[in-house]
């Protein structure tokens, strides 16, 4: 069962500090009109890029395998473009933990209702397909009202009180959050009708992954969505939100129920999904998350991406 962290005063020492005056920058940042901390995430982002180190070698090389028809220059601007992106969502996240509820109906603009609406006149559970994209942390506030309750898998971060900080933010919009091995638990929602949002889009090597194309690269993936569907007969529903070109709000988007999976080949379900995916990639290409080693864990007949980014 997953327990609540401890609450973010009990992180009083000194190890903890440096991350106390982030977050209360974080606050003031989030005062600001919502140019202005986009502005502020930008700078943050290209601060980043300097002091990412190996991340921004991992960021540019998975660039430049998913986007193979760009120059040299192209990947390295995209890179740029990403970490900027990078530093907008750590704005993010504080809006998601401060902002009100009439800024975020103001902030959003939802298309593809009626998807969701007919998924969920099904009676069954729904199984709402995303990926690490930007505004994720914001796009549960968005969504949740007139909506069931909603649960999500998430990966607890090392740090403790972040760990801390992320689950404060996810909670205002997230009923149940479910650790990334909890599968029965999920599994049990689903199965309760419930609305469980699922991201299986970065590298999985465990014991039933499959080699599947990510963006037409070999790529270490996660079938279970296909195990999911079937155990439970919920509907599949792409969900994807993007920021604004001009940084003044967002969108997201419910995308038609996926009608032909699962199917009786878990692999093709997940090329399936992973296409899915990669539509809505090439359109923001910078929203996505590129510093995940995306390509790693492949058999050994093929060659290590990162070799030259450890």
């Amino acid at each position: 069962m997953t327990t609540n962290p401890p609450p973010l005063w009990t992180f009083w020492q000194p190890r903890y500090w440096l991350l106390w005056c982030g977050l209360g920058l974080l606050r003031l940042i989030v005062l600001l009109p919502q140019k202005q901390r986009m502005r502020a995430g930008s700078l943050l982002g290209k601060l980043s890029y300097h002091l990412a180190g190996k991340r921004a070698l991992i960021a540019q090389r998975n660039i430049e395998l998913c986007f193979p028809e760009l120059g040299a220059q192209d990947h390295l601007a995209l890179t740029h473009r990403h970490f900027e992106s990078l530093g907008k969502s750590a704005i993010e996240m504080g809006m998601s933990l401060w902002i009100s509820e009439a800024e975020i109906e103001r902030l959003f603009v939802i298309e593809g209702l009626e998807n969701m609406n007919e998924a969920l006149g099904r009676e069954k559970g729904v199984l709402i397909l995303c990926a690490h994209l930007a505004g994720v942390e914001l796009s549960g506030r968005a969504i949740m009202t007139g909506l069931p309750p909603l649960a999500a898998m998430y990966r607890p971060n090392n740090n403790p009180m972040l760990n801390a900080i992320m689950w404060q933010s996810r909670a205002k919009s997230i009923s149940e959050l479910i650790t990334k091995d909890s599968i029965r638990q999920l599994l049990r929602a689903l199965k309760n009708k419930q609305l469980v949002w699922y991201a299986p889009d970065q590298a999985y090597t465990g014991k039933n992954s499959v080699l599947a194309e990510f963006c037409g690269i070999p790529a270490m993936s996660n079938p279970a969505t296909t195990q999911l569907l079937k155990a439970s007969g919920a509907a599949l529903i792409p969900f994807f939100p993007s920021r604004l070109a001009d940084d003044s709000g967002y969108k997201v988007q419910y995308l038609p129920i996926v009608e032909d999976l699962p199917s009786d080949d878990p692999l093709a379900d997940t090329n399936e999904i992973n296409r899915i995916f990669e539509q809505h990639i090439r359109r923001f290409p910078e929203q996505y998350y590129w510093v995940h080693r995306r390509f790693k864990g492949r058999p050994d007949s093929f060659s290590d991406p990162y070799e030259t980014s450890e």
